[in-house]
């Protein structure tokens, strides 16, 4: 009876704590993102106000954040899938160049700053000073993925930073661990044996991902089970982890190496697929359990120390980190822009402060100040983000190259984003002899434009004062080709009536963003997909041997469906709405030849 008791209070404790962390959590990220903060702020908020040093609605933070770290294994494990191997060998310099004097220069600055503004020692300065170098991953990459720009040269150099940051876990480690005035802590690996761990330990995930994860893939594959795949990704990831951890060293790391093995397998994208609302839950509660473990009685007792240190490290590593970037051949706005990505301190950082009071290094009262050092460091990046969005595609000042839409001759359509998209539509009319000015906010964009001799002027061309710069006043036309998901309504309205005269048109990505649009008296609005899909699908038909008049006939009988779907889905604001128009198994068209040529 008391088992029961005891395993139905555990029962209730669980519900109504995970009742209260995701009601608290989904209010604080709505009201967060509305007003443009991020959910990363909203998570930390809400856990500082449920947990131990708030209301007291929810206990045990500590045992939370250790198990809400695998969302940053997990993170790791989703951007090793998108990394070939080859990938990372050319950014080689980057990584073990770039992010070594990232972490070293930061380091010992934070720890200068340390010891000559604290009274702690040399051991307590070094143990708290190193940590501090390394930056949030689970903040910055969520932020490149969503946006595109891991893929990007600026996107590249920032990612380079934070791997090698991950691979100066072990290293810290060691050099905390050789520190140590816990006599206990004596019996530990020394810091050579865990280098050794740390290389053997790779090239086992490499071997094992190679002879026995990508068989057992295909296994999975032939059996076509989506559960097979969810528990093929989760298990990759928490064995890669698990061995990691055993042996002391970044499970982190082990995740992101077994990523990069997978990354050029069939299934990525059916894992990361499957990994991700994982991921996603998982981080979420880090963030929650952050703002748990936070001690808000700490930082009430000492409110200007913590906020002079956390303004002090944020700005000490975008200074540095700035500076680093514009060596390696970064502009000033992108190397301005990296710098303030990368100026919070990160979640390991809680695991180092623990390691180092383990090691009698520091006391709780200091790693509990630390910890809230980085979180309000932390708390800052959502506003830091917005200043880096704006730096990292401003024109470099030091050139005069990239002028304004001011000096463009006034032509009949204003293109706004001369990318893949916008490139095609502007050659097009080009061709019929209409004047076109061309807009786009990317200077590398631009100068690749240049050397095909096209005048692409710099400028946002959602802003109506830039607009009114380039002339459209008098066109008859402005086509927004930007690949933009938060092109919507906001944005398109006051522009519709700033220029009554000129037809807009715009690119969606796909019906979502074409539903947002839906009260704008729009000329023309185009899927960026959908044609190129339709044109698979005729490809694909003739391929099959279908004659060419039934695979027009399709054609036309498909677009008629979609559009009628679509003005169902416009009218009702809803995607559900005309759901059984859609062609399925069994239900799709099949047209016989009549002697009249009618279809059946």
């Amino acid at each position: 009876m008391p088992v029961a008791e005891t395993a139905m209070s555990a029962t209730d404790v669980l519900l109504s704590e995970g009742v209260i962390l995701l009601g608290v959590a989904v209010a604080f990220v709505l009201l967060f993102r509305r007003f443009g903060l991020g959910a990363v702020l909203g998570y930390l908020v809400a856990g500082a106000l449920v947990g131990p040093q708030g209301l007291g609605l929810v206990g045990g933070a500590e045992s939370k954040l250790a198990i809400a770290e695998i969302g940053i294994v997990l993170l790791l494990f989703l951007v090793g899938l998108e990394l070939h191997p080859a990938r990372l060998w050319r950014l080689k310099r980057d990584i073990f160049a770039l992010g070594l004097a990232q972490v070293v220069l930061c380091g010992l600055a934070l720890t200068a700053i340390i010891f000559y503004s604290t009274g702690f020692t040399w051991g307590a300065a070094i143990a708290l000073g190193l940590p501090l170098a390394l930056s949030s991953t689970a903040q910055v990459l969520p932020s490149l993925k969503s946006s595109g720009r891991i893929n990007s040269p600026f996107g590249e150099k920032v990612f380079s930073i934070l791997l090698f940051q991950d691979l100066s876990i072990v290293p810290l480690i060691t050099i905390v661990a050789a520190l140590s005035r816990n006599p206990a802590d004596a019996g530990g690996p020394p810091g050579w044996m865990l280098a050794g761990y740390t290389v053997a330990a790779i090239m086992g995930l490499v071997l094992a991902g190679r002879f026995i994860l990508r068989p057992l893939l295909n296994l999975v594959g032939r059996q076509g089970e989506r559960e097979l795949f969810v528990a093929v990704g989760l298990f990759t990831v928490l064995a890669a982890a698990s061995v990691m951890h055993s042996l002391h060293l970044s499970t982190a790391l082990g995740a992101f190496v077994a990523g990069v093995m997978l990354a050029d397998s069939p299934y990525r994208h059916e894992i990361e697929l499957d990994v991700e609302p994982f991921r996603s839950i998982l981080l979420g509660l880090f963030f929650l359990a952050v703002g748990m473990v936070l001690d808000l009685r700490a930082v009430a007792a000492n409110p200007l120390f913590v906020i002079g240190m956390a303004a002090m490290l944020v700005a000490t590593k975008a200074a540095i980190i700035t500076l680093l970037a514009r060596l390696f051949g970064m502009a000033w706005q992108q190397a301005l822009s990296a710098g303030l990505l990368l100026s919070q301190g990160g979640e390991f950082g809680f695991v180092l402060f623990a390691q180092a009071q383990n090691a009698y290094l520091i006391a709780p009262q200091g790693a509990s100040l630390f910890s809230a050092i980085v979180t309000f460091s932390m708390a800052t990046t959502p506003f830091l983000m917005l200043f880096a969005r704006r730096f990292e595609f401003a024109p470099p000042k030091d050139r005069d190259d990239l002028p304004g839409p001011e000096d463009a001759p006034r032509g009949t359509a204003i293109i706004v984003g001369y990318g893949r998209f916008g490139q095609t539509v502007a050659q097009m009319l080009m061709g019929h002899g209409f004047g076109v000015v061309l807009i786009d906010k990317k200077p590398a964009q631009i100068e690749v434009s240049s050397r095909f001799d096209m005048k692409v002027y710099y400028g946002d061309g959602t802003r109506i004062d830039l607009l009114h710069r380039a002339g459209a006043d008098e066109a008859r036309l402005i086509a927004f080709c930007i690949d933009d998901p938060s092109l919507d309504g906001r944005v398109l309205q006051p522009i519709a009536e700033a220029f009554p005269q000129a037809a807009l048109m715009a690119r969606v990505f796909d019906r979502r963003q074409l539903l947002a649009l839906q009260d704008i008296d729009l000329a023309g609005v185009v899927r960026e997909v959908f044609e190129l899909a339709v044109c698979m699908g005729v490809q694909a038909m003739q391929t099959l041997g279908v004659p060419q008049e039934e695979v027009e006939e399709v054609e036309r009988q498909y677009r008629e469906n979609d559009g009628q779907r679509l003005a169902l889905q416009i009218e009702h604001g809803n995607l559900l709405a005309a759901k059984d128009l859609m062609y399925r198994p069994g239900r799709g068209m099949r047209l016989h030849a009549r002697g009249d040529g009618e279809e059946a």
